[in-house]
């Protein structure tokens, strides 16, 4: 397993953009980040953290573009991952397609309730995620054989994905990753359904346009802004672990900002050959400071100013008596050596 290592040091405290990951008991969090090799269709979006909250293959207020191999935008669309469901389906009678019948399609095993429907490949799909099973061939599944689930993946080879919009995480520790697949829990432990997309490794190669923890204010510095990361090895797990600084930032009028700086350190552990030790995927690892920053912007009042124009005057004074007088005895040590005859 290979590991590298890479710290960003803005100032320990610096802070971000319009509103990302935000740290508040619940409060609103940006993100805009490119993967130029991974399609939008296998992408997903999730977030948890210490208190056991969990929220898998996000999709609200999440916006996803389709990128061409030269970064042009293909298609946009908000409902992330998967084909759309087939509004009115047909229901088979002894092997035969009959119209204007209402359509239940089985989950394959993955129903909780007896009257619960699967009618299109994606409904499949969240029914084994919340059992906790992956879907390792969607051709045995009608519904995604019918959508033509693996062509669509197919006919995505080469694109990559713009995803972008606001995510709510709780004031603790925790973390939220961009990885290939439909996530679940299994024995305690997050797995991610890679098996569906017949593929042996991922390019996570991405762009952070923008990240941020909490609302803007002046001065404020990202230092994730820009960052670009090229992956070289066939897979692997891209880790940023930030510390988050909570900051109120007051302006001259009394309006108060609430907001988070932070600093962040980078870490990719790579793969071992033939074996996969690390979900592929971009890990942002937050955790919060104990320590709270204010910044406050005041006018200065006009005595305080008056004094420093005076302190300056008195100084450019006395500096050029300085001058004056270094000039002056130099100038007559040197004329007294020469009517003595000893300059030379």
């Amino acid at each position: 397993m290979k590991i590298s290592t890479a710290v960003r040091s803005p100032v320990a405290l610096s802070l971000s953009s319009p509103p990302l990951l935000c740290s508040c008991s619940s409060s609103p969090s940006s993100f805009d980040v490119t993967f130029p090799a991974l399609a939008c269709s296998i992408l997903s979006l999730d977030a948890m953290d210490i208190s056991g909250e969990q929220h898998l293959d996000v999709k609200h207020d999440i916006i996803k573009k389709r990128l061409d191999a030269h970064g042009n935008v293909i298609e946009a669309r908000s409902d992330g991952i998967g084909a759309p469901k087939i509004e009115k389906p047909l229901q088979r009678h002894g092997g035969r397609l009959e119209h204007n019948e209402t359509y239940c399609g089985s989950c394959y095993g993955a129903e909780v309730a007896d009257d619960d429907c699967c009618n299109s490949c994606e409904d499949v799909r969240e029914a084994y995620r919340k059992k906790g099973w992956a879907l390792s061939n969607p051709d045995l599944i009608d519904q995604c054989k019918r959508e033509g689930f693996l062509q669509k993946i197919k006919d995505e080879e080469g694109e990559g994905c713009n995803i972008y919009g606001f995510l709510e995480v709780n004031k603790v520790a925790g973390n939220f990753h961009f990885a290939p697949g439909k996530s679940f829990q299994q024995s305690n432990v997050h797995v991610h359904d890679l098996l569906a997309f017949q593929k042996d490794s991922f390019n996570i190669s991405h762009k952070i346009n923008r990240l941020a923890f909490g609302d803007y204010f002046p001065g404020v510095v990202n230092p994730l802004d820009g960052v670009q990361w090229t992956q070289e090895q066939p897979s692997g797990m891209y880790q940023y672990f930030i510390k988050v600084v909570p900051t109120m930032y007051t302006d001259v009028s009394g309006h108060t900002i609430q907001s988070n700086q932070f600093s962040v350190t980078e870490h990719f552990k790579g793969a071992e050959i033939g074996r996969l030790q690390s979900l592929p995927g971009v890990f942002f690892f937050y955790d919060l400071s104990p320590i709270k920053v204010t910044f406050t912007q005041q006018h200065v009042s006009f005595l305080h100013f008056l004094t420093n124009v005076c302190a300056i005057v008195g100084g450019v004074f006395t500096v050029s008596g300085i001058l004056d007088s270094f000039i002056y005895h130099g100038q007559k040590a040197i004329k007294k050596k020469i009517e003595l005859g000893k300059f030379s």
